[in-house]
């Protein structure tokens, strides 16, 4: 800790920031970074007499906790996250670690009660309905109500189809362990070809925020692959069904 006040002392000014300009800056109330900074979320800040300084690193940080929170990631899971960093991260490992996490992420999840998410929805919703749409992931009950994640309408959609609920759930259950394979296959993929290749080389802050504007890009070819390479399959299996028959 005095090393840190010495270091304030020797450049009182630079970039450093009170928590009231690190608040602002990022967008949060000074009460909000007070309470992230006492779960740990927040490195300590480096101090000159009575007063805190922060630096790019506690702006980085506390970027990322917003970007996630409005993602849909709970405090805990964050808090995780960053527990599990290098300690000599920089503010560009950072920014890279936001960019790949919160790329993949669609509409930030809304909070609604009852009576918003069946005008959402356009009809009275029974108890079959909100268990139904509570096991596709699209509704979650929360303490004031539900949170209502992005692909709501898909839910809503296969509420008014004529399936069995036992037969969207397996289809459900099918999607999810075969799209949970592709994400960790292709997240391997992405960190052996392009994130460990950039971390290793020498690269200028230009390279890293053309890294950072490529990854939403490569969320949307990838997505476009996965449709269409669904649609070749499901074209396949079809194929190989009718000449059988």
């Amino acid at each position: 800790m005095g090393a840190s006040t010495v270091d304030a002392a020797a450049d009182p000014s630079g970039d450093r920031l009170t928590i009231d300009e690190l608040s602002a800056a990022v967008g949060l109330t000074v009460r909000t970074t007070r309470y992230y900074a006492s779960l740990g979320l927040l490195p300590p800040p480096v101090r000159r007499g009575r007063v805190a300084y922060y630096d790019d690193l506690h702006r980085a940080r506390l970027e990322m906790v917003r970007a996630l929170q409005e993602h849909g990631f709970t405090l805990q899971a964050i808090e995780g996250f960053l527990a599990g960093l290098p300690i000599d991260a920089t503010v560009e490992d950072l920014v890279l670690q936001r960019a790949m996490l919160t790329s993949w992420t669609g509409k930030p999840p809304e909070q609604l009660t009852l009576r918003q998410l069946e005008k959402r929805a356009g009809r009275k919703l029974t108890g079959s309905d909100l268990r139904l749409l509570t096991n596709l992931g699209c509704i979650e009950q929360g303490s004031d109500g539900w949170v209502v994640m992005s692909h709501l309408e898909v839910g809503l959609d296969l509420l008014d189809l004529d399936i069995p609920e036992a037969g969207i759930s397996r289809a459900d259950e099918a999607i999810r362990r075969h799209m949970g394979a592709l994400a960790e296959e292709l997240t391997d993929i992405l960190r052996d070809e392009l994130l460990e290749p950039y971390r290793r080389d020498p690269h200028s802050p230009e390279d890293a925020a053309r890294l950072e504007q490529t990854l939403p890009r490569l969320r949307q070819l990838t997505l476009e692959a996965v449709v269409a390479g669904f649609q070749r399959a499901a074209n396949q299996v079809i194929t190989r069904s009718l000449a059988r028959d």
